[in-house]
């Protein structure tokens, strides 16, 4: 039986992770556990950054971005000899159980854990949507809803200087950012890892946008292509002057959406469930809109098809 959850946000942060640990620290004190969390991640857990919290401690916080836990990479704990040092520190507070808030890197961190017995708990907090096994991680919707903000904007320039917007999205390994944005805002190309970049093609759209609208826009995930060499390929070879836009991490920021509320505060809730039912070494995961709990390494494995599926659908609206 577990007696006291620490709880930690690592690798990039993502809004809503402030309202996932809210959920699980109420959960735990409603259920009479003691809740501990753990600052700056796994480097945090390593260095002995630990704190009680207690229901005021995650008061005023469901709203607000990023996490006041704080995150930050720990490549070195990947050894056994680091990762026993973090253990002993959670044994100083008589931590049993762990639920970690992130993306795959943290999920190593929390499956390697379990295999050291300590009791652990993932949940999926990243912006690239980019985690298998589940349909939505904590914090797409809102740096979807930022892109989406942004490019708006965009376009009423776009349109009164007859111009290429051309905006660069996080997401180098997964476009689901790009893709999802790409239909909300009705964008000419979209340009991921999973489309790939083909120059002659992106060209003839632009051309053919021209022929009957005063602007265009491109989505661009990051690190597929150079945005400003694009934007000099666009406005050489088309109708439109091009010109890139780099979001940044602007898309990381901003109060969550309620989507991401809600989803974090329900994840939070199952996790400290699981926890106290004796399950550990799994993740939680939204699939068909109901909560389910996936082991951590089957989840690892599993493949997304939402990405593709939606990108066929961008194909046949344009």
């Amino acid at each position: 039986m577990i007696r006291k959850i620490g709880v930690l946000t690592s690798g990039g942060d993502a809004p809503g992770m402030n309202a996932a640990i809210r959920a699980v620290v109420r959960a735990a004190i409603s259920n009479d556990l003691e809740v501990y969390g753990i600052y700056d991640g796994y480097r945090g857990m390593y260095e002995g950054k630990i704190e009680r919290l207690h229901r005021k401690s995650v008061s005023e916080r469901i709203n607000r971005g990023g996490t006041f836990l704080g995150t930050a990479r720990l490549p070195e704990f990947k050894y056994r000899e680091i990762r026993e040092v973090a253990i002993e520190n959670l044994q100083e507070y008589g931590i049993d159980a762990l639920v970690c808030i992130g993306g795959d890197g943290t999920y190593r961190g929390a499956l390697a854990l379990d295999e050291m017995n300590i009791k652990c708990i993932g949940l999926p907090g990243t912006i690239d949507n980019d985690i298998p096994g589940t349909d939505y991680t904590i914090g797409f919707d809102t740096a979807l809803t930022t892109i989406v903000d942004a490019v708006d904007k965009l376009r009423d320039t776009s349109s009164s200087h007859r111009r290429c917007s051309i905006i660069e999205v996080m997401g180098r390994n997964c476009g689901a950012l790009a893709i999802w944005s790409g239909i909300a805002v009705g964008a000419e190309v979209v340009v991921c890892s999973e489309t790939g970049y083909h120059e002659d093609e992106i060209v003839d759209k632009i051309c053919e946008a021209a022929r009957s609208k005063r602007h265009a826009i491109v989505l661009v995930a990051e690190k597929v292509t150079d945005v400003n060499k694009l934007a000099k390929i666009i406005t050489d070879r088309t109708p439109f002057d091009a010109r890139a836009t780099i979001l940044g991490h602007i898309q990381r920021g901003g109060c969550p959406t309620p989507r991401d509320r809600v989803l974090a505060s329900i994840m939070g809730v199952k996790a400290v469930e699981e926890l106290i039912k004796g399950n550990s070494g799994c993740c939680i995961c939204e699939v068909n809109n109901e909560l389910v709990a996936i082991p951590i390494e089957q989840a690892l494995t599993m493949k997304r098809d939402q990405v593709s599926e939606k990108y066929r659908a961008f194909k046949e609206l344009w």
